[in-house]
């Protein structure tokens, strides 16, 4: 009965775990950091009659949350009717009716699948009147906010190190590590803390998307917008979830026993729901393939989780100088092999996760993104140094005990045991167990050197730790890299200048992107012309023109939703305008696809 009363509140746990991680599951993807597409009315178009709403269009889904759009009168009177709504990828901001002559600025303050804020501004004109001027200057953020986010998520990280690298070091590698108390409370201040810091992330969120200050952390409206993001509900699972892999193990932990079978199982759902969820906060919710890339990321916490919560538990109890645990010989040659199999994991998941957040290898210098992710590397570099040297030290003074040949491995299960077989030790058994012996007292001698390079990798993996928590708030190289094309130029003809195009490319990568042209005649109003015609060139790879067809979306817009650019490069947009029979313009403008 009291077990099964034991087991109530860790299936409530999983129960609300499962509820807040399939919130982030079920949420549909979108690309890091969405861009704006196109506008309608366009930017600095000049209207005849007064628009009913404000639509802006992004490359992928985005949120309100705790961010706003507005449209403000050139005095900063809002015009609005404070009802602005999210499908998908456009934001529709219905605007009072009869608008008076003059110009207008639509503000926004947005956020993206991977919880950072966007924002921009652009103004338009009804009837006579002047544009406003569109500016969006100043830091996105709070700098405290940001600082406090990364101080959070590096903390956030080494809890989660401890609280499934601990657990799988003990069970793996140190058995009778159950009963060290010193284990035990490492692994459970890292489920403490990986709960503590995501609540913590959760009540930052607010304050970060809306551009406030700490003293916002508790105001409600923040609380109840972040709630309703994916985001706020992947650090609330996790929280959740670190609390029940805590709770699983508190059983094992008490008697000093590894844990039994239904505790092991509900572990080992509730460390990979961690990871889930960590996964679930950063650039991997995003962009192409999010399933994919969230688990490949999820095993990137782990294999960071045991590797790194592992060699530190390592260091601080089994290695502790003067108080070296009696088995250390056999826990180091274990911890060797689960080490390399989660540093090989690292670097798979770390290269898959580098290639889809690049897009191009010159974003490795060109970009903020880029140069963390190189600063990050050479610490790895570092740490893989130092892990040979350690792992050349246990090989050289521990060996790699296997069976002798032809006889295969057992495990004496003592209750078991044939009384038969009582009094007559194998003496294989004591020949491998001499030799443990002298290896162990051989090697206690130099065991300095080991913890030495052990610490490096302890104390550079701290280092990535802290370049991973700044690398999760920083725009993805890629989506940095594929900044949208937006421009307005003069159309020029044989008699010179007549009227004026307004050019948008987005994201300006190689592939499929969307082309948003708006015509204007010389008093920048919306003009239809007879013909027009669109082409691409990239002349350094011999490419094109291309044409580009294009289909009439309004006055004076016309609109390519799949303009295919088939390579990176530098590519010549040209727009050919015939106005009638004898007269045409042109203009053109370059953009880089990378």
């Amino acid at each position: 009965m009291s077990a099964r009363r034991s087991r109530r509140p860790l299936a409530l746990l999983l129960l609300v775990a499962g509820w807040l991680l399939g919130g982030v599951v079920l949420a549909g993807p979108a690309a890091a950091h969405a861009v704006l597409v196109s506008t309608e009315p366009g930017e600095s178009a000049r209207l005849e009659t007064a628009p009913t709403e404000v639509t802006l269009t992004f490359s992928e889904g985005v949120s309100l949350g705790a961010g706003y759009a507005r449209v403000l009168t050139g005095d900063g009177e809002r015009v609005d009717t404070d009802d602005a709504s999210v499908d998908g990828e456009v934001i529709t901001v219905p605007l009072q009716p009869d608008l008076a002559d003059g110009g207008y600025l639509v503000t926004y303050r947005i956020v993206s699948a991977d919880s950072h804020p966007i924002r921009g501004a652009f103004s338009f004109v009804v009837g006579e009147g002047e544009l406003v001027t569109a500016t969006a200057e100043g830091p996105i953020a709070d700098r405290l906010v940001e600082g406090a986010q990364q101080v959070v998520r590096a903390a956030g990280f080494a809890g989660i190190a401890f609280a499934i690298g601990v657990p799988v070091l003990v069970l793996l590698c140190v058995p009778g590590g159950w009963s060290s108390r010193r284990l035990r409370l490492l692994s459970a201040w890292g489920a403490l803390t990986a709960a503590g810091t995501a609540l913590l992330l959760f009540l930052l969120q607010g304050p970060y998307a809306a551009g406030s200050g700490l003293g916002s952390l508790l105001d409600p409206s923040l609380l109840s917008a972040t709630a309703t993001t994916t985001a706020g509900w992947a650090l609330l699972a996790r929280a959740v979830l670190a609390l029940a892999l805590l709770f699983a193990l508190r059983a094992a932990w008490r008697r000093e026993g590894p844990p039994e079978v239904p505790e092991l199982a509900a572990a080992g759902v509730f460390a990979a729901g961690v990871a889930l969820a960590t996964a679930g906060t950063g650039h991997a919710v995003a962009g192409q393939w999010p399933v994919l890339a969230i688990a490949v990321t999820a095993v990137h916490v782990l294999a960071m989780s045991v590797w790194l919560g592992g060699l530190v538990a390592m260091l601080l109890v089994v290695l502790r100088p003067g108080d070296e645990d009696a088995d250390f010989a056999e826990a180091m040659r274990r911890f060797s092999r689960v080490a390399f199999v989660a540093v090989t994991a690292l670097v798979v998941t770390g290269i898959l996760q580098s290639v889809r957040e690049l897009g191009s290898p010159t974003a490795l210098v060109d970009t903020v993104y880029g140069r963390l992710l190189m600063a990050k590397l050479t610490f790895f570099l570092v740490v893989l140094g130092a892990a040979g040297v350690s792992r050349v030290w246990v090989q050289q003074r521990l060996g790699v005990r296997r069976p002798p040949a032809g006889r295969r491995s057992r495990v004496t299960a003592h209750a078991f045991a044939a009384t038969a077989a009582e009094g007559r030790p194998d003496p294989d058994d004591d020949s491998v167990a001499a030799r443990d012996r002298v290896q162990s007292d051989g090697a206690r001698d130099q065991l300095p050197s080991l913890r030495r390079s052990m610490l490096v990798e302890a104390v550079v993996g701290a280092a990535i730790v802290l370049v991973s928590a700044v690398l999760v708030g920083t725009p993805p190289a890629q989506a940095v890299a594929a900044d949208p094309v937006d421009v307005t130029m003069q159309l020029e003809g044989s008699a010179g200048a007549s009227g004026s195009v307004q050019v948008t490319v987005a994201p300006a990568r190689a592939g499929s992107n969307v082309l948003q042209l708006y015509l204007y005649d010389d008093e920048g109003r919306a003009t239809q012309p007879e013909q027009i015609r669109v082409a691409i060139t990239e002349e350094q790879q011999e490419i094109g023109p291309l044409d580009v067809e294009i289909a009439a979306a309004g006055p004076g817009r016309y609109v390519a939703e799949d303009m295919t650019v088939p390579s990176a490069g530098t590519w010549q947009l040209t727009v050919t305008v015939r106005l009638d029979e004898f007269t045409a313009t042109t203009a053109s403008t370059t953009f880089a696809v990378r």
